[in-house]
């Protein structure tokens, strides 16, 4: 199992392989508003499988190690900071107005730089007569601060795997009334797309309007179609300011702006802005396409490729998995890795920091015992369960539990307590490679103080241990939770009453005694046995 970091970047690598056309590419320059100034909030920072950036810097801290290549669109999409950008929420705005689209963001910015840093003829005498600070800043992007030469060479890679469809650009503070700030605006646009061998005609030019209780607005931005064919403007009307300086825009703003920026662009392709439509609950699959179905009930047991039916729009996603491959080919037609396996199918090729969620509905507040049925050819697979967003219990530590990925085997995760209604369990990978059968959720029962325990179950060994068998109703399908003769915990079985034995066996328990519990019922069923 291999760690993908995009599948359209490895479908490059196929000898013949075309560029996808439903991977958008959008190259995003400027300076310091574009590169984004306010400290990302919790909804920036969702991630959201169909938006990418292509590494315009190395941020070991986000995994971004190789320039050019493809990575999750998180902030700071220009920098190895925390900051949101205009860029941000014209990528989330797009994949969402695009549900059959996968949007690249390719991304230079630098603050205080004038036009001139962006007219290949113009940068380096600019940059001799620059301070030493905006000088390092461009060498972050270029070690000799041609900062457009990134911009196309990054560019002609992202071609390979996918379609230029469009420029976004905020820049003008830096430069205020310069008379020549339109024509060389200009320039820098047609030299990109020159080199690109493409033409202003099918590549869309927006850019975003200044700050207007700012330093430096005008009209300028919104004339800039006087000199430019086929160019857009992004208002900034009744946005605010970070109230710091008087050329950022405010946290809100930046999120504005750059919905505007996707309305704008949107119209220049001629694609209408879809509807957020919410995930949905599973109820079964047709042809390979999930139909939504009810709620799954706690207490009860949720099959793990049952995940939600994703939506549209940001925050309405059912699952984010590694790549788009469906890597098992089982069951249902997206992105999650499902396989024959376990009771029937379960997820598979895990990576650390996919997740599914399910909706359910909880019959009644209280604790329940959560148990996992799971495969691990290692130690070191992991999960962690959330309801609503809010982590329940702690990160599971899955064992090895066969030399492969076949061998499943029920683990308890804990007891945790919940609120009763509809809620949204997420399970998320912490650790790579543990492939999913099941998560049950059991009603925590008291012990009934009528039921007679011989006191020998809790250290006495040999013949008298031997002879504690409670006699069990046969035929009737039972969840147990098994213990050894010490107490410890060692997993569950699911099996009829006549055939633990056999059931014990085929999960894959030892010779020994063990000490066998119902979850389900009022009662406490024991059996010890002898294998």
């Amino acid at each position: 199992m291999k760690k993908l970091i995009f599948a359209l970047a490895a479908a490059a690598t196929v000898a013949g392989a075309a560029p996808d056309p439903n991977f958008h590419i959008y190259i995003a320059y400027g300076q310091s508003n574009m590169g984004g100034t306010a400290e990302a909030q919790a909804a920036d920072k969702v991630e959201n499988s169909r938006f990418k950036i292509f590494a315009s810097q190395k941020c070991s801290a986000k995994g971004r190690n190789t320039i050019g290549e493809v990575y999750p669109a998180v902030p700071s999409l220009f920098n190895c900071g925390t900051t949101i950008s205009v860029a941000d929420w014209f990528g989330r705005t797009m994949v969402d107005s695009m549900p059959d689209v996968t949007v690249g963001i390719i991304p230079v910015a630098v603050g205080g730089a004038s036009i001139k840093l962006f007219d290949q003829d113009q940068y380096q005498s600019y940059l001799s007569t620059a301070d030493g600070w905006l000088v390092d800043y461009a060498k972050e992007y270029a070690s000799d601060g041609n900062v457009t030469k990134t911009i196309i060479d990054i560019a002609k890679k992202a071609q390979e795997v996918g379609v230029i469809k469009g420029i976004i650009f905020h820049q003008g503070e830096t430069d205020g009334g310069y008379p020549d700030w339109p024509k060389i605006v200009k320039k820098t646009r047609d030299d990109i797309l020159k080199a690109l061998n493409m033409s202003s005609d099918s590549v869309p030019f927006v850019a975003g309007e200044l700050l207007r209780d700012g330093c430096c607005y005008s009209d300028r931005v919104s004339k800039l179609s006087n000199t430019m064919d086929n160019t857009y403007y992004a208002s900034s009307e009744g946005l605010g300011g970070n109230g710091v300086d008087r050329y950022h825009f405010n946290h809100d703003a930046y999120v504005t702006i750059g919905k505007r920026y996707a309305e704008q662009m949107l119209k220049a392709i001629n694609r209408v802005p879809v509807e957020p439509v919410p995930q949905e609950p599973f109820g079964r699959v047709a042809n390979g396409e999930a139909v939504a179905g009810e709620p799954a009930a706690i207490p009860g047991k949720i099959e793990a490729e049952n995940y939600d039916i994703t939506g549209v729009g940001t925050g309405n996603s059912s699952y984010s998995d590694e790549d788009s491959e469906n890597k098992g080919g089982e069951y249902r037609k997206d992105g999650v890795d499902i396989e024959k396996g376990g009771d029937n199918f379960a997820v598979g090729y895990t990576m650390n920091g996919e997740w599914m969620e399910y909706t359910v509905n909880v019959a009644a507040a209280g604790k329940y015992v959560v148990t996992a049925n799971v495969a691990s050819g290692s130690e070191t697979s992991g999960f962690e369960l959330f309801m609503d967003d809010k982590q329940i219990g702690t990160t599971v530590s899955v064992p090895k539990t066969g030399d492969d990925w076949s061998v499943f085997k029920a683990i308890e995760v804990g007891t945790v307590e919940l609120a009763a209604g509809k809620q949204v369990l997420k399970l998320a990978i912490t650790g790579n490679y543990v492939n999913f059968d099941w998560i049950s959720f059991d009603a925590e029962k008291a012990t009934d103080s009528n039921e007679s325990v011989n006191p020998g179950i809790s250290g006495e060994t040999g013949d008298a241990v031997e002879k504690l068998v409670v006699q069990l109703n046969p035929g009737i399908s039972q969840k147990f939770r098994v213990f050894d003769m010490n107490g410890k915990f060692l997993g569950a079985v699911e099996t009829r009453h006549g055939e633990v034995e056999a059931g014990l066996k085929a999960a894959g328990y030892n010779n020994g005694i063990y000490l066998l519990q119902s979850a389900n019922g009022a009662k406490r069923i024991v059996q010890v046995m002898r294998r």
